[in-house]
């Protein structure tokens, strides 16, 4: 094995200063914000090394800690693969280890920011609403515990430090795929706040900031011929690399504690009053295209979305809905054409060296359907027009939570109702019933939306049982 037999990656400049705190740190944050970070630290300097912190598993510590914090981001090209050695990660904190370690690091004076990929469902929230959830074990806990769980007990209870020190807050910014992603981490974390102390929640409301941020770029999951790839461009092993598209976009908007940040925008980052248009154009035209992708195409049996716009019917699909179905229920961001927006989504899709799993894309969808697809068929919906494309998704994705693909295999669904959502397909015989089931989940779906979706969802689920996934979509087309 290369592990065995190749010098391990390490440090070859000293570490920065650690002014960032970032919660969750997965693969897309390693190979989007921490790049834009060490890229802002050398145009423009400042003390913003990235302290790393997992809420779950200490898998990423113990693959980075033997390298000092450092990775390989290896940019996917079409034409070739170009490494980066990243080395603005100072350390990581696994927070079920030691949850004293990290919030002592969130109250450090010297952190200006706490910045958080934890997932759709890493906010104890609602989908459907965006409001905490009260009944959630982890907040449940927090509320109850000084040592907390979750990210919302994390950031509440460090800045209930904070405040007791006489410390200015941290700004806390989301860089998670939720719409109004700024406000919906203020709300929980104003929510959870309240409940411990109602003081600390007006502290935090006055003097906290939540920017709201736009962020973008493929970022597949790093299998082991990956690793052996690395190795052998580099002749060093590394643990923990991650593949990424060449693209990449991230829009902030600029407010900040004391406007104390890096200085993101002297490298590419968008910084800009309200991310809004930014966030509706990426999270529908992107992640509700890549969504509606994953499921139909998994049915059908394509193991990657490079695969999916390989087949003309798929390819002829999404841009269907790129076109009739979400395109009109946008308002463009300043300066932006949502046309050729779409022709360089279609583009990054068809990159034959990102291997970006469907399955991968199909997790936790009860918690990305509603920002991803279903705002935009409610606004189809209203105004009559016609949106057979995204129905189908939604049918696509209730067939594949039913746990069966289409030749009788069974499907490992993650997803954290993934045993809810099984119960519920099982419940009933028929199309008709199972469809009923999932569209009373009000986690998912509001009541006004699932009575506009009984009828259109129920036909378009009834022909994807009847002719599979690619014939109902040429029935589309």
């Amino acid at each position: 094995m290369p592990a065995d037999t190749s010098p391990r990656l390490d440090r070859t400049q000293p570490a920065p200063k650690v002014g960032i705190v970032h919660l969750g740190l997965g693969a897309f944050f390693r190979a989007h914000g921490a790049i834009f970070t060490e890229e802002a630290i050398a145009a423009s300097g400042g003390d913003w090394g990235i302290l790393g912190v997992s809420l779950q598993s200490a898998g990423t510590r113990d693959a980075l800690a033997p390298q000092s914090g450092t990775y390989i981001a290896l940019e996917l090209a079409p034409e070739g693969v170009k490494p980066r050695h990243v080395q603005v990660v100072t350390d990581v904190l696994v927070a079920p280890e030691n949850p004293e370690a990290v919030l002592a690091a969130m109250a450090d004076p010297a952190v200006k920011i706490v910045s958080l990929t934890v997932t759709e469902k890493g906010y104890c929230h609602e989908p459907s609403t965006g409001a905490l959830n009260l009944a959630h074990p982890d907040i449940v806990h927090d509320i109850a515990n000084a040592l907390p769980r979750s990210a919302p007990g994390y950031i509440v209870r460090a800045l209930q430090r904070r405040q007791a020190a006489g410390v200015a807050p941290f700004t806390a910014m989301t860089c998670d795929n939720l719409p109004n992603n700024g406000k919906v981490l203020c709300g929980v974390v104003l929510a959870l706040a309240r409940e411990i102390d109602p003081a600390l929640a007006d502290w935090i409301e006055a003097e906290g900031r939540f920017p709201a941020t736009m962020v973008d770029r493929i970022v597949p999951a790093t299998k082991p011929e990956d690793i052996a790839q690395v190795t052998d461009l580099i002749g060093c092993h590394d643990a923990a690399p991650v593949m990424h598209e060449p693209f990449r976009q991230w829009v902030i908007e600029d407010t900040f504690v004391n406007d104390e940040r890096p200085d993101w925008g002297a490298v590419g980052a968008q910084m800009v009053a309200d991310v809004t248009p930014y966030e509706h154009m990426k999270l529908r035209m992107l992640n509700g295209t890549h969504s509606s992708l994953a499921y139909l195409g998994y049915l059908a049996g394509h193991e990657t979305i490079a695969e999916v716009m390989a087949d003309e019917v798929f390819a002829r699909f999404v841009k269907k809905l790129w076109m009739d179905e979400i395109i009109p229920a946008l308002t463009p961001p300043p300066g932006e054409s949502l046309e050729a927006y779409a022709e360089a989504l279609a583009a990054r899709y068809a990159n034959p060296a990102i291997r970006h799993r469907t399955w991968q894309i199909a997790m936790d969808g009860s918690q990305k359907l509603p920002q991803r697809i279903l705002g935009t068929l409610a606004e189809d919906i209203v105004v009559g027009r016609k949106a057979p494309g995204l129905v189908l998704a939604v049918a696509a994705w209730m067939r594949y939570v039913g746990g069966v693909d289409e030749t009788g295999a069974p499907i490992e669904v993650k997803d954290p109702l993934a045993a809810q959502l099984r119960t519920l397909s099982d419940s009933s015989a028929s199309p008709a019933g199972k469809v009923a089931a999932l569209l009373g989940l009000r986690e998912v779906f509001s009541h006004e939306m699932a009575e506009m979706l009984q009828m259109p969802v129920t036909e378009a689920y009834g022909r994807l049982l009847e002719v599979g996934a690619r014939k109902a979509i040429e029935e589309v087309l």
